[in-house]
């Protein structure tokens, strides 16, 4: 058991916010796989303060999904206030704010990974965020801007935990090097060390659940923050669930999952959007394909609901839901 303020997690793992991906229908089949905690898409504070954009179905939790996480963006740490205040109304249980994002745009705006060069601006916006609402707020960031100095990173971790942070997520790879190299899982042995009292979350190259338990087993972190390596594989919650009684799936079995995510998101979206829109995950799932590249250009050719469930009975033997 391991608790992040209020919310009690059976198992020390979760999956992460991702842009693009984690809306409601990936989230659901994370959780039926076992994910504890799951996040809604990153979302930037300046927009959650204005209603006609967060009252929008992406941006709002289900009632079938607690606890769910929120994560914001932004640079200005009173909006970053008012955001999590919107959001936590809106239902969401636990805030994290984004100190990590690398993507140049983002960057660019004086956001994400960026505040790892203002660690004074990053603790203000926390303690701004952390007065304003009363569940549990949480902080991922990276271990430096461009791998010169550690400075900036070590005193934003130890001014927030200072402030009680409830939890910090930490990806050992630089802003610059964005995914570039391997994220150095070392590094997190001495966050550990130096706040043994402050749940420490590791995050990066987390792609099989024997490299996530012995990562968290050689480095002592207190969990791991699932990201890319649940995009097309939410059976990753279930083997670090079960262990060595995990059954890899069947092609008939990751048929059926892959049918039932794309039913999800057709009810979220048009049907002909929602095609191109699940190419990304239909890439992702036929990585597990033993003839992937044939899997990936029958699902990625498909150019209507119909067709789409044509491919996955052709290619996983199944029928259509």
């Amino acid at each position: 058991m391991l608790k992040i303020g209020n919310i009690t997690l059976e198992v020390p793992f979760f999956q992460a916010p991702l842009s693009g991906y984690s809306d409601y229908a990936m989230r659901t089949i994370a959780r039926e796989f076992g994910a504890p905690l799951v996040f809604a898409g990153v979302m930037l504070a300046k927009s959650v303060v204005h209603p006609k954009v967060f009252n929008k179905p992406a941006f709002q939790p289900g009632d079938d999904e607690h606890p769910i996480g929120a994560q914001l963006l932004g640079e200005n740490a009173e909006i970053m206030a008012k955001a999590a205040k919107v959001v936590q109304k809106a239902g969401f249980d636990l805030i994290d704010l984004n100190f990590a994002c690398p993507a140049p745009k983002v960057v660019r705006r004086k956001r994400g990974g960026f505040l790892l060069n203002q660690p004074d601006k990053a603790i203000e916006i926390y303690k701004a965020v952390k007065e304003s609402v009363d569940c549990p707020v949480t902080i991922k960031l990276r271990t430096s801007f461009d791998s010169k100095s550690y400075d900036n990173f070590w005193k934003l971790c130890s001014g927030v935990v200072a402030e009680k942070v409830d939890a910090l997520t930490v990806h050992p790879r630089s802003v610059c090097q964005r995914f570039a190299g391997l994220a150095d899982w070392q590094f997190l042995s001495e966050v550990k060390k130096q706040f043994p009292s402050t749940i420490i979350f590791g995050s990066g190259d987390l792609f099989s659940a024997d490299t996530i338990n012995n990562n968290i087993k050689k480095t002592g972190v207190d969990g791991a923050l699932i990201a890319r390596g649940a995009i097309g594989n939410p059976w990753i919650f279930s083997q670090l669930r079960k262990g060595d009684v995990f059954l890899p799936p069947t092609l008939e079995q990751q048929g059926r999952v892959i049918l039932k995510h794309f039913s999800l998101v057709c009810k979220l979206y048009e049907h002909e959007k929602a095609v191109r829109y699940f190419r990304k995950f239909a890439s992702a799932y036929c990585k597990l394909h033993p003839m992937r590249k044939n899997a990936q250009k029958a699902t990625l050719a498909a150019k209507t609901v119909e067709e789409f469930q044509a491919a996955i009975q052709q290619w996983y033997g199944n029928e259509k839901p």
